[in-house]
């Protein structure tokens, strides 16, 4: 699926003119409260597009957090790192990415979209599955879904910019009533 999905993509890319990634890249940027990657562990999942392979980019895999941020978010046309091009890290598993967690003691996953994959369930590659491996690994595990006031701001287009105001106090007050069981989490 992800080669498909690639492929895609790469024939979407090869038919433009290139000139959308510019924009693309600066609009990311201009997002971004830095330039730097944070000292803290932070990953961004994209998948090659020209093999379908899932990729992880960090503070040491030698990409511009911009770029790897764009990359990261390539839904349509895929973004161009060096040689290679990349699409959506959505794509490389599910949204949440649970499974890069594995070895950690606690884990707290944020899952925008519920959990909802695109993969078959036979796959093993939804969220109950991975949260299931880690809690079969040692992991103790609290997953936060959006709740019911704020669960409709994930509709067709998931990267509205109209929408972030009321997504961001949606997610704040959630995130203020679910305060005390995640301090003791």
């Amino acid at each position: 699926m992800r080669r498909r999905l690639g492929a895609a993509a790469l024939d979407m890319d090869a038919k433009s003119d290139g000139s959308w990634q510019t924009q693309g890249r600066a609009t990311v940027a201009s997002r971004l409260p830095s330039q730097l990657w944070p000292w803290r562990t932070v990953v961004l999942t994209a998948v090659d597009a020209q093999t379908g392979e899932p990729v992880v980019f960090d503070r040491h895999s030698g990409v511009d957090l911009a770029d790897a941020v764009a990359a990261s978010c390539a839904s349509g046309l895929p973004y161009r790192i060096g040689d290679n091009r990349y699409i959506d890290g959505g794509y490389r598993s599910n949204a949440e990415n649970a499974d890069l967690a594995a070895g950690y003691a606690r884990v707290l996953v944020l899952s925008p979209f519920g959990g909802r994959s695109l993969q078959p369930l036979d796959w093993g590659m939804h969220l109950a599955t991975q949260i299931d491996e880690l809690r079969a690994r040692g992991s103790r595990v609290e997953t936060i879904v959006p709740d019911s006031s704020s669960e409709h701001m994930f509709g067709p287009n998931a990267m509205d910019l109209s929408m972030r105001p009321a997504a961001a106090r949606a997610g704040h007050d959630q995130g203020r009533a679910l305060a005390e069981q995640l301090t003791e989490f």
